[in-house]
């Protein structure tokens, strides 16, 4: 069985959740992966109950030696791995002490750079390719006042995956880049912000469904038409 791996898993009604249960629905294994043991074990076990096969590992994304157990869990049939790790750091840069920011930079992109690593050297060493995807945002693209930490680590983020598409393609690597443009219809923002949610009422938020329908888009694309980058928005979003 092909296996997959999906980092920054949190809530089962959340993105990393839904792309766990999704891949599992295509036929692969599914590691599924981030910093909470219980959410983890939520998700395996959903996916376990009633769509495929799955198991719960918590790996902290920004260290190396977590990254690389991560990646031998996988063994040599690993197919695709999503980072979907992230942080959203807002304030005003004056107002930030260093840790701050660099906290977001390795969050956002010192973690992308080693799971996307160690993901392109098990697909070499197998000499079977394979497909490695990044979530970004609509930081990834622009500045923005209040942002300048998450900003610039998520723009680091999609540099380091177009400089991964490009270096990697040869080798049978499909580097792909999602653009997750505004709020996403999810958990964090129904109860963690629900007025903000209800102000947006559904049209104005993101369909998870629609997002990992991109995710599922770009793993299934043929080398002979491979895209970099899809970005998701509603028809609401001003940009």
């Amino acid at each position: 069985m092909k296996t997959a791996i999906v980092s920054g898993v949190g809530p089962i009604d959340g993105l990393g959740a839904q792309l766990c249960v999704r891949i599992a629905k295509e036929g692969l294994h599914v590691l599924v992966a981030g910093r909470t043991q219980s959410k983890l074990d939520a998700v395996a076990d959903l996916i376990k109950d009633q769509v495929g096969s799955a198991e719960a590992v918590v790996a902290d994304a920004t260290d190396e030696v977590a990254t690389k157990e991560l990646f031998a869990r996988a063994g040599d049939n690993l197919d695709l791995a999503i980072y979907n790790t992230g942080n959203n750091t807002p304030g005003r840069i004056i107002d930030m002490d260093a840790d701050f920011f660099a906290n977001s930079w390795r969050v956002c992109c010192f973690g992308g750079f080693l799971f996307g690593r160690e993901a392109v050297r098990q697909f070499i060493a197998t000499q079977r390719g394979g497909t490695l995807l990044f979530t970004g945002a609509s930081a990834s693209l622009r500045g923005r006042a209040n942002f300048g930490a998450f900003n610039s680590s998520k723009g680091a983020l999609r540099n380091l995956a177009q400089a991964m598409a490009k270096e990697y393609a040869q080798d049978g690597v499909h580097v792909g880049h999602v653009v997750v443009d505004g709020p996403i219809a999810g958990e964090k923002i129904k109860r963690g912000l629900p007025e903000y949610a209800e102000q947006l009422g559904e049209d104005g938020m993101i369909s998870i469904d629609g997002i990992v329908d991109g995710f599922v888009y770009l793993y299934r694309q043929p080398p002979q038409a491979w895209t970099f980058e899809l970005d998701v928005r509603t028809a609401k979003e001003k940009w």
